[in-house]
């Protein structure tokens, strides 16, 4: 079959993710976030990405998340002391369950409705801290681009904080006969095509529109935040999984798999 532009992978992608919004409310899951935003320290960030977050220093800052969903992240930075929080992403039905979650919460992020590509210019060039969590990249047909996007809303000096699923996951499929039998190339620059709604919460799988996820290899993460002129600080792999729980099945093998990522790189002055 014929792969999509980029663009047309974009669009793709934003349908699936509007139409998929839904699945997400009405769910226990939902009515427990409704009932914990509203304390002043929420936060739903593991320890993984907490203590790196610390360690690089959010108390004070200025902090935008790329591709924050339905907002829940991007209110938990407060919990960590964040100045100002901007949460960005192309889902207009899922940022507005942010709004939401940010109407009974008592603080007061900013939401922009846009993709990464189109960057509103106001964003340029102003925020100390940039953070990309897990099942971003895979949306990105071009790695190298979005680095780009990633930098020019960072001040110089200001720093990316990227916690994500380890690439080498995507070789394996956990829903095979045999799911530690790897099923697919880890360099594959393909995507795979997907026909079915994005759900992330341990529900049943069912038929949705057509998205296309892209795997990007270590390697060009971090090349690719080179190339873009930010100087990696901390590479760091896990063996817990931070994904699905369908994915929960990797974590404790005698051989054990590089099941996730985090990393930070600083925007050069100059």
């Amino acid at each position: 079959m014929d792969m999509p532009s980029a663009q047309e992978a974009i669009a793709s992608n934003k349908n699936a993710w509007d139409e998929s919004a839904r699945l997400h409310k009405d769910t226990a899951t939902w009515t427990a976030l409704l009932a914990s935003v509203a304390k002043p320290d929420f936060s739903c960030l593991d320890p993984t990405i907490t203590a790196l977050l610390q360690d690089v220093g959010v108390v004070g800052k200025d902090v935008v998340q790329l591709g924050c969903n339905n907002g829940r992240e991007s209110l938990s930075l407060y919990g960590l002391g964040a100045r100002s929080v901007v949460g960005i992403d192309q889902s207009r039905a899922f940022l507005d369950q942010a709004r939401e979650l940010a109407a009974v919460s008592p603080h007061s992020p900013e939401f922009v409705e846009t993709d990464i590509h189109h960057l509103p210019e106001r964003l340029h060039a102003r925020f100390d801290i940039a953070l990309v969590t897990i099942g971003v990249l895979g949306w990105m047909p071009d790695v190298g681009l979005f680095m780009q996007h990633v930098a020019s809303v960072l001040k110089p000096g200001g720093t990316l904080v990227m916690y994500e699923t380890h690439p080498f996951l995507e070789v394996f499929d956990p829903r095979a006969a045999n799911p530690l039998l790897p099923a697919s190339s880890y360099f594959q620059r393909e995507p795979f095509v997907l026909q079915e709604s994005i759900v992330y919460e341990g529900q049943g799988e069912q038929a949705g529109p057509t998205s296309y996820w892209y795997v990007h290899t270590l390697g060009s993460v971090v090349g690719a935040a080179i190339a873009a002129q930010l100087q990696i600080g901390h590479l760091q792999e896990y063996p817990h999984s931070n994904r699905e729980e369908l994915y929960d099945q990797y974590q404790h093998q005698t051989a054990q798999l590089p099941l996730c990522f985090t990393l930070t790189a600083t925007k050069r002055a100059g």
